[in-house]
């Protein structure tokens, strides 16, 4: 791996530290695919919880979509190919 790779690896590491638990459930389902109502009804919390849990996780993650999330998901080892939520 070049520097850059384990650079953005390790930014993305920290970043996903900073998420508190219920933050990180949170980006587990959003990088699942998982719409907002589908997030509701696994975490059995509500809609306005859950968009509140994402804006957070947005900031906190530096991202502005939810792709840019999935992708310091899998950068930070989160989540990783082939394995299920």
């Amino acid at each position: 791996m070049g520097v850059g790779v384990v650079e953005e690896r390790e930014a993305a590491v920290d970043a996903v530290a900073s998420l508190t638990g219920r933050e990180r459930e949170v980006l587990v389902e959003v990088a699942s695919g998982m719409s907002n109502d589908e997030i509701c009804g696994a975490l059995n919390i509500s809609s306005a919880t859950t968009k509140t849990h994402i804006s957070h996780l947005f900031a906190k993650l530096g991202v502005r979509d939810r792709a840019q999330a999935v992708v310091v998901a899998y950068e930070s080892g989160l989540v990783t190919p082939g394995r299920e939520g």
